[in-house]
């Protein structure tokens, strides 16, 4: 049996997840509601009066198959780079009003999340591979022949980025976090498992690969810690995943020397002062979650936002029958003693069709001195910017979103959404690269802000 991935764990997730109540999410008096949600057109766009579209990327050829989905996204300079499943395209979006694509690279394996940092591009790959380079062709789960893990690519030229080397991990590499250095950069890999009888995904599977990666020789890079960090874990009968299954993602941030780890099961929070031994903190679960799917601290390192992929990201959970509290996130407060204590939950207040897969997935902060402010990807539940500086109310200020996909078409959506110096940038699945502006008193004050790089799960203080 195949271990849980993404959006490709229908089966599986929707056999074991429960939907919630018959409550609909109820939206905040002062959210942004779209009363039509439920109502627009296929591929219609709706959006809030403080969003403004700017432009989209289309997917285009080589990136043109039915299963070639646009996945995550990462910044340097005036680049975005955007994964997909057969691989990334490189975007120059120095003037975001006329994106232009420098590059797109081919080579398969899914999801392809995707960082920059320096020179260096790196891909997870949770696909069985017959081999690490770009040429490899699909693998056999489970068997030592197969390949699947981090590739790594020097993207000193945007129009000719180079293959350089790969590095095989346990169970694959479903997503990563970069920790970037001058030396040496340390990349924090997430994946899920255990697979049973597999050589490469053995049970039980609690530990994390951590593969560290000379700046100045990176095809030297190996997997130079396996901590057991995610077996250790409260006992919790009612737990949905009893079991280590290992992380959906890991989300560091350096300057405050944490890490927190969305696994299946539960949250972990994890001192990385040293970061080849991280340190678990605390482990926390909500009776809500279903499947923890990634994790963002606030600018002060004084709260955590935990997200709930409910569904695996091919169900509807914001529909009518889906509760507020599920498929939603949840604001933990981190005290100073780096104790972890939740607070609200938020969940986007339009009313999405049955036939939409929406969930919470991807987001960054937008950087607002004194303030709480998210962006995240909601799948077809569109680009939803929100507030939670008060961590019992958060609410909604701002959204974006498209009408049902066209017929012959079951998964579509934001699966990204990530502020980078002044603009909004989310990852259609099906439509390509969606370029927004968000004009508010809220959020104005993040105009000023410019960053040299951005991967979300690498967070930085601005």
């Amino acid at each position: 049996m195949r271990r849980i991935f993404g959006v490709l764990a229908v089966a599986l997730l929707l056999a074991g997840c429960s939907t919630g109540g018959d409550t609909p999410p109820q939206a905040s008096p002062q959210a942004a509601v779209s009363s039509a949600a439920a109502k627009l057109a296929v591929d219609a766009v709706d959006h809030s009066e403080n969003i403004r579209v700017v432009a989209n990327v289309p997917l285009e050829a080589p990136f043109g198959g039915p299963s070639d989905w646009g996945t995550d996204l990462a910044f340097q300079g005036d680049y975005a780079f955007v994964g997909n499943y057969a691989g990334f395209t490189v975007v120059d979006i120095s003037d975001p009003e006329k994106p232009s694509v420098v590059s797109r690279t081919v080579c398969e394996g899914g999801q392809n999340d995707i960082s920059v940092t320096g020179d260096l591009l790196f891909l997870s790959v949770d696909f069985p591979r017959d081999g690490p380079s770009c040429e490899a062709k699909a693998g056999e789960e489970g068997s030592a022949q197969s390949w699947e893990g981090v590739r790594i690519f020097d993207v000193s030229d945007k129009a000719r980025p180079r293959y350089l080397t790969s590095v095989r991990t346990e169970c694959g590499s479903h997503t990563h976090a970069v920790l970037p250095g001058e030396k040496t950069v340390y990349v924090y890999v997430a994946s899920s498992g255990p697979i049973p009888d597999s050589e490469t995904c053995p049970p039980p599977h609690a530990a994390m690969d951590i593969i560290e990666v000379p700046v100045d020789a990176p095809e030297r890079a190996r997997v130079a810690a396996r901590p057991p960090v995610f077996g250790e874990r409260p006992l919790d009968e009612e737990a949905e995943y009893t079991d280590p299954r290992g992380c959906h993602d890991v989300t560091v941030y350096a300057e405050k020397n944490l890490a927190a780890g969305a696994c299946f099961g539960d949250g972990v929070l994890m001192d990385i002062t040293n970061p080849l031994l991280p340190k678990v903190l605390q482990v926390v679960q909500d009776p809500n979650f279903a499947v923890w799917h990634s994790a963002t601290f606030n600018n002060d390192g004084t709260k955590l936002v935990f997200s709930d992929e409910l569904g695996g990201g091919t169900a509807a959970t914001c529909d009518r029958s889906a509760g507020a509290q599920e498929g939603a996130n949840a604001v933990y407060d981190l005290t100073a003693e780096n104790t972890l204590q939740r607070r609200g939950y938020f969940k986007i207040p339009r009313e999405q069709t049955s036939t939409e897969n929406c969930v919470a997935h991807n987001g960054s902060l937008i950087p607002v001195e004194g303030r709480d402010i998210m962006v995240q990807g909601w799948y077809q539940g569109g680009v939803s910017v929100w507030d939670f500086t008060d961590s019992d109310k958060p609410k909604e200020i701002g959204y974006f979103e498209r009408g049902p996909l066209r017929a012959g078409l079951e998964l579509g959506g934001s699966w990204s959404a990530y502020y980078y110096n002044g603009f909004i940038y989310s990852s259609d699945i099906t439509k390509g690269l969606d370029i927004l502006e968000i004009n508010d008193p809220l959020t104005d004050p993040a105009k000023n802000v410019k960053m040299p790089e951005l991967n979300a799960q690498s967070q930085r203080k601005f």
